[in-house]
Parts: structure tokens; C-alpha cells; sequence
């Protein structure tokens, strides 16, 4: 029994695994690849140039791979890529890159993107991330590994969100978020770390106890961003979490939320 629904409009030049499941009504445009235990539901487009790794789901009425409505965009061939063991839910855009940036919007693996979720063009979205519902990214956001977007974050474009990092529900964020940290509100505020996801991931009390007081250094003593991070120096050498939050916070070029 075929996989592909026959309703389904696949084109001749798109390039799929013996085992993907296309639904009905869906459209597979040229320059589409699309790897093997991938699920493509009814009513999706996909339009390339577009690489689709392994075992993802895709929802009924997404729209991956589109062009950007960026004013910039004039038709250049910019792709999107998407890696394994993705859930892509209902209603969700995927814009492709553009060429003054990446040329490329790239999403990793094993990353849910709920319902009505937006990605823009040239975002990088990474390991095991979590959008949820109506959460939208403006283009050329970085999104770090573990983060968790609650439902309506809205991103500012160029902003970076930090690995591990979390947002409530209706956060708008338009400056950087370090690793680790825990932002609320309109405009976004951060609150503390995201203790709680450290927890769940198997963080030990002693990493998160490095962590409470790098958080403190940056954000409670009233020091400038270069004065808190000479004095994390020492934690900084010792504990990898404790580097990566800094170097979240030294490499950011919008400036941290604070």
C-alpha cells in the first residue's frame, strides 16, 4: 500500500525515502528532500529548496519552506533545512533564508513547534527546543538548545535566546537572553534562572548553585557587564554552565535583558 495519499500533488523533482507518508491534499514542491519515517500531513506545503531529515511529523495546514515576505528577498534560492525527530504542529510558517544573511533558516532535532508557531527567515532554532502555541520569531533569531518559548513570545529580529533559557507566557523580547535565564513580560524582564528545566535535565545541585550566584553577579550587584564577568573568571574556568552563560552574555550585541 502506497504512502502517498494519491490526492496529494508531489513533484517529479522532489526527492523522498521509500517510507514518508504524504497526506492528502498536501503539496511537495521542486527541490524538496525529505528523509526516511518523516509524516507529512494533509493540507502542508512544502516548497524548496527544502532538506527534511528523518522521523519528523508535520501537521495539517503548515506552510514549510515558503518565501520570506522580507523586502530584501527577490527570489534568490535560499533553502531551509530541518533536521530529525521533529514535531511540526498545526498552522506553523517556516520561511526559507535570505541572501544578505545565512541563505539559509536552519531547525535542529528533536524540537516541538506547536500549533500557529512562526519561524522567520535565517533563524536557527537548535536541539530540543520547545515553541509553544502562536510563539513567533522575527528573522535572523538564534535560538539555543533546551530553550523553551511559552505561548505568544514574540522575538525581535537579530535577537539570540540562550540555551537552557525560558519565557512566560506573552514575553516580547527584543534584546538578547543569556543561557540559563528566565524571562517575563511586555517588554521582557528577567526574572531568575530556569531552575526548574535544570532539575528536569539532571542538573546537580551544585551546578545550580554556581549558577543562582553567576546570575547574582550579573544581575543583583549593580556591576557593569564587564565588571560582573571578571569576577566570574574563576567559575567561568571551572564549571562548562557556568562559561556558557557568560559567554552568552559577552557575546551579545543587542545587549542582555535585563
Amino acid at each position: 500500500m502506497s504512502l502517498i495519499d494519491p490526492r496529494a500533488i508531489i513533484d517529479p523533482s522532489a526527492r523522498l525515502a521509500d517510507n514518508v507518508e504524504v497526506g492528502p491534499w498536501s503539496i511537495i514542491g521542486p527541490n524538496v528532500e525529505i528523509g526516511e519515517g518523516t509524516v507529512i500531513g494533509p493540507h502542508v506545503i512544502v516548497k524548496g529548496p527544502t532538506v527534511i531529515g528523518r522521523h519528523n511529523r508535520i501537521y495539517q495546514f503548515s506552510s514549510v519552506g515558503e518565501d520570506t515576505p522580507d523586502l530584501k528577498y527577490k527570489g534568490e534560492p535560499t533553502r531551509l533545512v530541518i533536521g530529525d525527530h521533529n514535531v511540526i504542529r498545526e498552522g506553523v510558517t517556516i520561511h526559507r533564508g535570505t541572501v544578505q544573511d545565512r541563505h539559509e533558516t536552519t531547525i535542529g532535532n528533536h524540537n516541538l513547534l506547536m500549533a500557529y508557531v512562526h519561524v522567520g527567515h535565517d533563524s536557527v532554532i537548535g536541539d530540543h527546543c520547545i515553541l509553544v502555541n502562536n510563539t513567533a520569531l522575527a528573522g535572523h533569531v538564534h535560538v539555543g538548545d533546551w530553550a523553551i518559548l511559552s505561548g505568544f513570545t514574540l522575538v525581535h529580529q537579530f535577537c539570540r535566546i540562550g540555551a537552557h533559557s525560558f519565557s512566560g507566557m506573552g514575553t516580547a523580547i527584543g534584546k538578547d537572553v543569556p543561557a540559563f535565564v528566565t524571562v517575563f513580560g511586555s517588554p521582557a524582564e528577567a526574572r531568575s534562572m530556569n531552575f526548574e528545566g535544570m532539575r528536569r535535565r539532571g542538573f546537580s545541585d551544585e551546578v545550580m548553585q554556581v549558577l543562582r550566584r553567576a546570575y547574582k553577579v550579573v544581575y543583583r550587584k549593580g556591576l557593569t557587564v564587564e565588571e560582573a564577568l571578571a569576577e566570574l573568571a574563576a567559575d567561568e574556568a571551572q564549571y562548562p554552565e557556568v562559561a556558557l552563560f557568560c559567554e552568552s552574555v559577552r557575546s551579545s550585541t543587542r545587549g542582555i535583558t535585563r
